[in-house]
């Protein structure tokens, strides 16, 4: 064998181990799933995606239902809530995704650990508890049922602005957990 031939051997030997590219969003949630051996980190892709898509759809519905009732009304304030509307799922959807997107990245481009994967996960399930507590805080009065649970009454006496709160927080932690573990 010459030397020419054992270097395409070598080069077609390399070629067969890298991964194969995701082709962005829509791929980087089998290639992360595939990737990772992280077991918590494969059971948050699922959740991710499910959520993402849950709410992509109930902010569009609520976009269109804005749209429908303020449609003959022109720009100003209604544009404005419109764009913020947006503004809004993009900031509750950007942190579910991140997680896959940055695991699928790492996974592609170095080896990834599995404390990495998994901290990450970790920290974006936080991010899912978080949503909760925000709900909890901004529900208005005429929705919420009335409690006996000690943690749920707490919740409920914050202002609602104090909602924004925990959500900030954990999308803080996601990014820390990403940064200290890079």
């Amino acid at each position: 064998m010459t030397d020419a031939t054992a270097e395409q051997s070598v080069t077609a030997d390399a070629d067969d181990d890298r991964p194969e590219p995701y082709n962005g969003l829509p791929g980087a949630f089998p290639y992360a799933f595939r990737a990772s051996d992280s077991l918590l980190f494969k059971a948050y892709v699922p959740v991710a995606l499910l959520l993402s898509v849950a709410i992509t759809l109930v902010f569009s519905f609520g976009l269109i239902t804005q749209l429908a009732e303020t449609g003959s009304v022109r720009g100003g304030t209604f544009t404005f809530s419109r764009s913020f509307f947006l503004f809004i799922g993009l900031l509750l959807v950007a942190p579910l995704l991140a997680p896959v997107l940055s695991v699928a990245r790492r996974h592609r481009r170095t080896e990834s650990s599995v404390a990495y994967d998994r901290a990450l996960a970790l920290s974006a399930f936080l991010f899912i508890g978080s949503i909760y507590l925000a709900l909890l805080t901004s529900a208005p009065a005429e929705l919420r049922e009335p409690t006996q649970s000690p943690v749920v009454g707490f919740f409920y006496s914050l202002p609602p602005l104090a909602g924004l709160a925990p959500p900030l927080l954990a999308t803080l932690v996601i990014y820390l957990t990403h940064r200290l573990l890079k």
